[in-house]
């Protein structure tokens, strides 16, 4: 069977795209209606040109209506006649040049199909317009000159669509099994909508963000110019992907990057950071973007959060541990010499952009750190995630990309509720303070090694997860079955369970100090994360001293 016989066939529609209309966007030339046909053909949907149906609509050409009404009256029929077939069944329809560039009709769009982009080169369009004349925009013009301009100004917002499919001088039939190819492989990014008192965001999952970063916050920035914020590592791994994809949309963005680590995550380093973003003359609309881990989120949003009073804030986080714990919440901030995070403010984001792919380049440590958030949120109130965790959490740490996607959306999912619910963290008992299980222990094993690296975060909150549950089971509140099934999971994914597992001799009275230090002492007692199960935990601030102090003797520590 040849090619062009495959083509003029039906074909099954594949499931990402199925029951949404497929929208084809580019220049006058770009063949979005001959593509259109044939695409509609092979899915065996109806076919649909927006301008035939604004010339049915109106009685008139599309020339005749710019030469009556003028093109502002003309682009307002074209929204009303792109909303009305968008609301109906799935199609193939072809956008005029100019229908991609309102911004309500690419709402719209975003809402109700899926987005093809057919890019085509000067050269191209040349050609195929140089014998066309019912084309307004270019009457009595200069047609390379005019559609260089139009280049310009509109290639930018093309590059919002879903897909592009690079189109040349090759056949019709050729261009579209690009665009069936296109469409096939096209995944669409998970979204979780974050509702706050104060705010609504969303935070956006899925492979290669980094490269349609432009197309993903073009609609969401005040101001097509930012700065990213970034650390060494990641700046090497993936700034430049970044910078490109935000180069896509026209986004004027520039970098400030930052040693990396706890260790900067200083005053020092904020104010450098805050003199950069004055030096480079930023305004109350230009954003501010975190690239990399929770310490450049942190940083970075505690800078855009006092900036000018305030700077439009983006997370791009790098990390499985960013990913669904520290860019979520609106938490930021700075460590002192006498804690962690004891400087900073609540600022929430604009949106989230949780590139999976970028976790391919964690050292396994990392990842599998990241992963104790991940736990921590159905220990905490879900026990049918927790047991999705004891079933994938492998597939999670070993690189599954939607199994890490279906993981960082219910992870984020549960945050957000209790986030929600509890915004700055007002509420003494319960509330977000849920979300500390497995902290008061990991902040101080963090106090102790020194935020030098030697224990990562999601390593403290691992130990501290079990420290939590024999706590539990000490003072009668917990099933010891259930402590159990939480130190046996935690180890299978090659976390450290519990004390002995850090290889190094702890005082327990240390210990207690770091955590007495900590910011979420209340009143002068200490405030624990307890459970009665998996997925039942509650705070309380009248554990007994001599209770933790037992339960760490237990564990081996020194006195």
């Amino acid at each position: 069977m040849t090619r062009n016989t495959a083509l003029r066939e039906t074909i099954p529609v594949p499931d990402t795209i199925a029951g949404r209309s497929i929208v084809l966007v580019g220049l006058m030339g770009a063949g979005k209606t001959s593509i259109g046909r044939r695409l509609a053909a092979r899915l065996g949907l109806p076919f649909r040109d927006a301008d035939q149906e604004i010339e049915l609509a109106a009685g008139c050409t599309i020339p005749e209506l710019f030469a009556r009404y003028g093109e502002p009256a003309f682009r307002d029929g074209e929204r009303r006649v792109i909303r009305r077939l968008l609301a109906g069944d799935p199609m193939v329809l072809a956008y005029g040049g100019g229908a991609f560039m309102d911004a309500a009709t690419r709402e719209s769009t975003r809402a109700e199909a899926i987005s093809v982009w057919l890019r085509c080169t000067l050269p191209t369009l040349v050609r195929r317009v140089a014998s066309r004349d019912n084309r307004p925009l270019l009457a009595g013009k200069d047609r390379e000159e005019t559609l260089r301009e139009l280049m310009e100004i509109r290639y930018p917002v093309y590059a919002e669509a879903d897909v592009i499919v690079d189109c040349g001088d090759e056949p019709p039939d050729v261009t579209t099994a690009g665009v069936m190819d296109a469409l096939a492989e096209w995944k669409p990014a998970r979204r979780l909508h974050v509702v706050l008192p104060s705010s609504s965001y969303d935070v956006v999952i899925g492979d290669n963000l980094l490269a349609r970063a432009g197309a993903l916050l073009a609609p969401r920035l005040q101001q097509k110019r930012a700065v990213v914020v970034t650390d060494q590592a990641v700046a090497a791994l993936h700034l430049q992907t970044l910078m490109d994809g935000l180069a896509q949309t026209a986004i004027q963005a520039s970098s400030i990057v930052v040693k990396g680590g706890e260790g900067c995550k200083t005053m020092e380093t904020y104010l450098d950071v805050v003199d950069q973003l004055l030096e480079a003359r930023v305004e109350r609309r230009t954003a501010v973007i975190a690239l990399g881990g929770g310490v450049v989120g942190d940083l970075a949003g505690f800078a855009a959060a006092t900036t000018l009073r305030g700077l439009p804030f983006i997370q791009v986080p790098t990390t499985l541990l960013s990913q669904v714990d520290s860019s979520v919440g609106g938490k930021t901030g700075v460590n002192t010499r006498r804690g962690k995070n004891l400087v900073g403010a609540f600022y929430q984001p604009k949106m989230v952009l949780a590139d999976t792919g970028t976790l391919a380049t964690l050292p396994p440590r990392e990842l599998m750190a990241g992963y104790a958030e991940i736990a921590k949120a159905g220990l905490i109130g879900d026990a049918a995630f927790f047991a999705w965790c004891e079933r994938h959490g492998q597939a999670v740490i070993s690189g599954d990309r939607d199994a890490q996607a279906e993981a960082i959306k219910r992870a984020c999912a549960f945050k957000a509720a209790v986030v929600g619910d509890d915004e700055r963290e007002e509420k003494p008992n319960d509330g977000r303070a849920l979300l500390n299980l497995g902290h008061t222990f990991g902040h101080a094993l963090e106090a102790e090694f020194g935020y030098d690296g030697g224990l990562l975060h999601g390593e403290g909150v691992a130990v501290g997860l079990g420290l939590a549950f024999k706590l539990s089971v000490k003072l009668g509140l917990c099933p010891p079955a259930d402590a159990e099934r939480v130190i046996a999971h935690v180890s299978a994914v090659g976390l450290p369970a519990d004390l002995s597992m850090l290889n190094r001799r702890f005082s327990a009275a240390t210990l207690i100090g770091h955590m007495r230090r900590d910011k979420k002492m209340r009143d002068g007692a200490l405030h624990f994360v307890l459970a009665r199960g998996i997925g039942q935990a509650f705070t309380s601030s009248d554990v007994p001293p001599d209770a933790v102090m037992d339960l760490l003797r237990d564990e081996g520590c020194g006195a």
